[in-house]
């Protein structure tokens, strides 16, 4: 037996599943029905403690090759652990990997109990442990920090195209997934993945056609060099964020982010797009949004979130400069907003993007 330990004081009895060891974290849940592998290997949840809607987790197994990145989350919450899955792919069932991975978990818990006093009550602090301790105070000090150090690349990459050459890419990696560097890539782009912490300088001096700014974890706030070196790129190429990347740009122009109450997390997201009335479903993973309103002026707000009105996707024109918060690569997730890719690469080719 192990306990899940809520920083409301809630206490849930369960069994023990992955690494035997106790851990706290930011205790967060997801909607997808499916992907539990590119969530376990979704660089953004680092530090959080990851806990799922849907019941029945790993029938599928582990299969090396639908993995989005390494695993840095901190613990792992599921109702029922598939322990014999089926699938030709599979390279073994998800239990092995948490315990390799070094990922403490519980099975046979209230899943929904868990995700309904999160969205009741927000986004809280937990602890996976084998006894309850007199002392909690722990969960009250716990802080997500150096995200995005965390999770960076460590130096330079170069991923070829498939096909012939179009564009030349240059990807700033926040905590970058996999897809986003192979949807490039499937559209003729040489893709150099560089450190979160590259300067600005560093990156034109090599003259890509264009930039991206990836996804990651953490608070954006925090990231106070990387928002810098944006500032000196904007206007000097066209650039596409997500996700991170989105909120860092934000804040690169003096805009303001702040934390929802319990984020957006999972493949059926619905996204108002405000220039066509259309509604897409998305694949998200963050806990800050964009304050559009602080952006008056600078830029203009392009998509918002059908359930809460926050912000989903700016567009600066005059800097040749679009983002979205939700995942066009959508890995995974419905592949709905993939034309956000071409638009990125129109952009590359002289065309002024609408986005």
């Amino acid at each position: 037996m192990a306990y899940l330990v809520m920083g409301n004081g809630r206490i849930f009895e369960g069994l023990r599943i992955g690494a035997p060891v106790d851990r706290v974290g930011e205790l967060v849940f997801t909607t997808g029905m499916v992907g539990y592998l590119e969530t376990l290997t979704d660089l953004s949840y680092y530090g959080q403690i990851v806990t799922h809607s849907f019941p029945l987790i790993g029938n599928y197994g582990v299969i090396p090759e639908d993995f989005e990145g390494t695993s840095a989350l901190f613990g792992y919450i599921v109702r029922e652990l598939c322990d014999t899955p089926s699938n030709f792919r599979s390279q073994g069932d998800l239990n092995h990997y948490l315990k390799a991975q070094g990922i403490p978990g519980l099975c046979g818990v209230d899943t929904r109990e868990i995700v309904r006093i999160t969205r009741e009550e927000g986004v809280m602090n937990a602890m996976i442990c084998d006894a309850v301790p007199a002392d909690l105070s722990v969960l009250k000090t716990f802080q997500v920090r150096n995200a995005v150090a965390s999770v960076t690349c460590k130096e330079k990459r170069v991923f070829q195209p498939v096909g012939r050459e179009k564009y030349q890419v240059a990807l700033l990696d926040y905590g970058a997934k996999r897809n986003i560097i192979r949807s490039l890539q499937h559209r003729g782009c040489t893709v150099t993945v560089w450190p979160a912490d590259t300067k600005a300088e560093a990156i034109l001096d090599t003259d890509p056609d264009g930039i991206m700014l990836s996804n990651g974890p953490g608070d954006p706030k925090e990231n106070a060099g990387c928002i810098a070196e944006i500032k000196k790129l904007l206007g000097k190429k066209p650039i596409f964020g997500i996700c991170l990347g989105h909120q860092l740009t934000a804040l690169a122009l003096g805009g303001d982010t702040g934390k929802l109450k319990y984020g957006h997390r999972g493949g059926n997201q619905p996204v108002l797009d405000k220039t066509t009335g259309r509604t897409w479903i998305t694949s998200q993973n963050h806990g800050y949004a964009v304050v559009s309103e602080s952006l008056k002026g600078i830029g203009t707000e392009t998509f918002v979130n059908a359930n809460d009105g926050s912000c989903e996707g700016m567009a600066y024109p005059d800097l040749r400069c679009f983002t979205v918060q939700f995942h066009p690569e959508a890995c995974p997730g419905p592949q709905d907003t993939a034309f956000l890719f071409d638009r990125f690469i129109a952009m590359m080719g002289g065309t002024p993007s609408h986005a």
